[in-house]
């Protein structure tokens, strides 16, 4: 039996977590701490304060709004 396979925006974490240096976790206490400013007000910060690319910005403000139900 094999494990099903990551979809949506999760699957862009290993790659983020590679390409970035830090677990998902602090990226997404980040966007936390930076509610409730909108999805693309999110994106926007973690790309001009972090550098990050906008896919995997957006997949973790994606993923982070789901969970918090926004």
């Amino acid at each position: 039996m094999t494990d099903p396979a990551i979809k949506g925006p999760a699957s862009y974490f290993p790659s983020i977590e590679k390409k970035y240096g830090k677990p998902i976790e602090e990226w997404q206490a980040l966007v936390r701490a930076a509610l409730p400013a909108k999805h693309m007000e999110l994106v926007a910060m973690l790309k001009e304060q972090h550098g990050m690319g906008h896919g995997h910005a957006n997949a973790i403000v994606a993923h982070m709004l789901a969970e918090v139900g926004k």
